[in-house]
């Protein structure tokens, strides 16, 4: 073999070894991401915290053994601890009046005070009776034994005032519920006032979102 034949050999070598280096470099960062990326959320409101006695599951189904060779991790690369993201579906009608949200374990629908109740009040309206039914409907599909009904106010008025506000309005679409699932079905009722907006209260349209009452209840399985 002559010299510039060596010589051309050598690069092959060179450049067949670069290129499987990238190769498992890229896949590399690629499960890391993908083990450790948060769900994307294009929706800000899916931002805010969710208010406590929301439980999703995130225990992964399988075990990732961080050893194993067809991983092929870069050296000195760990895995980040797996999990399951927990992927956000949601969906608003065109006036914001309604929205319904999809998790991994549970259905969560949040309903303007606006179209439920009047002015500071905690009496149904005649346009909440078929909203509320339509909520039932979908627990009963679901096959849902056990709804979470929790009320949110603005920041307006004292944060006590929204307290019972809250907490009053919760209970009325409770009852409600109750009349078209029957005995068998549990409640957790809970009044969060001006706790865990959705929207920024610095804007009446913020506002308007956050006066709001949520049915939430487990996905079938």
């Amino acid at each position: 073999m002559t010299a510039t034949q060596i010589t051309h050999a050598i690069r092959a070598s060179r450049a067949a070894r670069a290129s499987r280096t990238a190769g498992t470099v890229a896949a590399a960062l690629l499960l890391t991401a993908a083990l450790t990326a948060p769900g994307a959320q294009a929706d800000p409101s899916a931002q805010a915290a969710d208010p406590p006695g929301l439980v999703e599951d995130s225990t992964p189904p399988v075990r990732i053994d961080p050893s194993d060779p067809d991983l092929r991790m870069v050296q000195g690369a760990k895995l980040a601890p797996s999990k399951v993201l927990n992927i956000k579906s949601i969906v608003e009608t065109d006036d914001g009046s309604e929205r319904r949200q999809d998790t991994n374990d549970n259905v969560t629908f949040a309903l303007q005070a606006e179209v439920l109740f009047g002015k500071d009040s905690a009496k149904l309206s005649s346009d909440a009776l078929s909203r509320i039914a339509a909520i039932a409907a979908e627990a009963k599909k679901q096959n849902a034994n056990s709804l979470r009904v929790f009320g949110f106010t603005d920041n307006l008025g004292s944060a006590g005032h929204g307290l019972v506000l809250s907490k009053d309005r919760a209970n009325a679409v409770q009852r409600e519920l109750a009349k078209d699932l029957g005995s068998s079905v549990t409640f957790e009722i809970r009044g969060y006032g001006e706790q865990y907006p959705i929207a920024d209260n610095a804007t009446e349209e913020g506002r308007k979102k956050n006066r709001r009452v949520e049915v939430s209840f487990p996905r079938a399985g």
